[in-house]
C-alpha cells in the first residue's frame, strides 16, 4: 500500500504553553497544595509537558522526511466546538485565565500567558486532521499538538490537559461530519480517564484503552469499568502490566480490538497516540517496531470498515529522542512503509548475536 499520503497539522502558537514552576502564579489552595507537594522533593521539578516535546517532532521530521507526507495547519476551535464536551462553567474559567499564570490541580496541571490559545489551536488542529480524512484530502492525518488532551474531563483539567482534544474532534465529527459511529483507541502509557468519562453512557463512540494498570496514574481503567446506561459495553480496557512489551500490545490490538472493531463497524477511527509507552520513556516497553505493528493494525482496521479514514491525536510522550523517532515510525507505516514482525523482548538482539558468531562454532570456511 505504498504512496499513501498524510497530512501532519501543526502550528507554532502550540509552543506558547509554557508553565515555568519558578514564576509566581495567581493565589489560590492550589496553588499553596502544589507548592507544598514541590517543596517536599528532593529534586528540582521541572513541568515536563513542555514546548520542545512537538518542537524536537517537528525538528526531527524535517530532518528524515517520508515521502506523502505534507505540513498543515488550521483554525483554532470555536467556543460552540468545544462546549460538545466540556461544561461552560469550565470553559468560561478556563478563558478567563487568557493572560495569566494559575496552578488548575493538585496534579500540576498549570496554564503560563498563551496557553489558552495554544489548547483552542490544539483542538482546532484535531478537528482540521478529521476533516481532512473525512472530506478524502489526504490518506491518514496526524494532529501533532499539545497540550495533550486525554485526561481533561468535562468540568477540570487534569495531568497536563486542558481540553480533551480527541474528544472534541469526535464530538465534531459526529455532529457535523456525518461520522454515526466512531472508534477511538488511546494507547498512551496513562488510561484517558477524561475521554472514557465525556463517552461513559453513549454508544455512538467505541472506546478501547490500553494503559498501565493501576495504581499507575491516574489510577483508573480497570476491566470492569464497560460503560454505563446505553453506553454499556462501548469501553473497553485492556490495563497491562508495567514491562509489557511488543508482542503483549500486538496480542491486545489482535485479540480484542480488531473483534470488538468488528462488531462495532466504525465510519473512523481515532487514535489517542501517546509515546510514553516506549522502553526509553515511562512504561510498557514498547519498541520502534511495536508502535510499527499497532499502527498497522489500526490502519488495517481503518480499511476494513471506514475506507481508511483514520486520524491521530498526539498524546503523551517525554523522551524526547523516542517520542520523536515514534513518531516518525507510525508515519512510516501510514504512509506504505514495511511493518516489521515483532518479538520478544531483547530476542532480536540475541538473534543478530547468534548470526554474528555462529561461523565460530562451525566447520563451514
Amino acid at each position: 500500500m505504498a504512496g499513501r499520503t498524510v497530512n501532519v497539522f501543526y502550528d507554532e502558537v502550540m509552543l506558547g504553553h509554557n508553565p515555568e514552576v519558578d514564576l509566581p502564579y495567581l493565589p489560590s489552595r492550589v496553588e499553596k497544595r502544589v507548592r507544598h507537594i514541590l517543596d517536599g522533593l528532593d529534586f528540582k521539578w521541572s513541568y515536563p509537558e513542555h514546548p520542545g516535546r512537538v518542537s524536537a517532532i517537528k525538528t526531527y521530521l524535517d530532518e528524515h522526511p517520508i515521502p506523502g507526507v505534507h505540513f498543515r495547519t488550521g483554525p483554532k476551535a470555536s467556543y460552540k466546538q468545544l462546549a460538545r464536551v466540556h461544561t461552560s462553567a469550565y470553559l468560561d474559567y478556563l478563558f478567563s485565565l487568557a493572560g495569566k499564570r494559575a496552578w488548575l490541580d493538585s496534579d500540576t496541571t498549570a496554564v503560563s500567558p498563551d496557553s489558552i490559545d495554544a489548547a483552542v489551536m490544539a483542538a482546532g488542529l484535531a478537528i482540521a486532521a478529521v476533516e481532512s480524512v473525512v472530506n478524502g484530502k489526504a490518506g491518514s492525518a496526524f494532529a501533532l499538538v499539545r497540550p495533550p488532551g486525554h485526561h481533561a474531563e468535562p468540568v477540570r483539567a487534569r495531568g497536563f490537559c486542558l481540553i480533551n482534544n480527541v474528544a472534541v474532534a469526535a464530538a465534531h465529527a459526529h455532529a457535523k461530519l456525518g461520522c454515526e459511529r466512531i472508534l477511538i483507541i488511546d494507547w498512551d502509557a496513562h488510561h484517558g480517564n477524561g475521554t472514557q468519562d465525556i463517552f461513559w453512557a453513549d454508544p455512538s463512540v467505541l472506546f478501547f484503552d490500553t494503559h498501565c494498570a493501576a495504581p499507575f496514574y491516574p489510577g483508573s481503567g480497570d476491566l470492569e469499568e464497560v460503560g454505563a446506561g446505553l453506553g454499556e459495553g462501548y469501553t473497553i480496557n485492556v490495563p497491562m502490566a508495567e514491562s509489557s512489551g511488543d508482542v503483549a500490545f500486538e496480542k491486545a490490538f489482535r485479540d480484542i480490538l480488531i473483534p470488538a472493531a468488528d462488531q462495532f463497524k466504525p465510519d473512523l477511527i481515532l487514535v489517542s497516540a501517546g509515546f510514553d509507552p516506549h522502553r526509553n520513556d515511562l512504561a510498557m516497553n514498547l519498541t520502534y517496531d511495536g508502535f510499527k505493528a499497532i499502527t498497522a493494525i489500526v490502519q488495517g482496521i481503518a480499511d476494513k470498515h471506514c475506507k481508511g479514514k483514520l486520524a491521530f491525536v498526539l498524546e503523551g510522550g517525554y523522551n524526547l529522542t523516542s517520542l520523536s523517532r515514534g513518531v516518525h515510525s507510525v508515519l512510516e507505516v501510514l504512509t506504505g512503509g514495511k511493518v516489521p514482525k515483532v518479538s520478544e523482548i531483547g530476542i532480536k538482539e540475541v538473534e543478530s548475536a547468534a548470526e554474528f558468531h555462529l561461523s565460530a562454532f562451525t566447520d563451514d570456511e
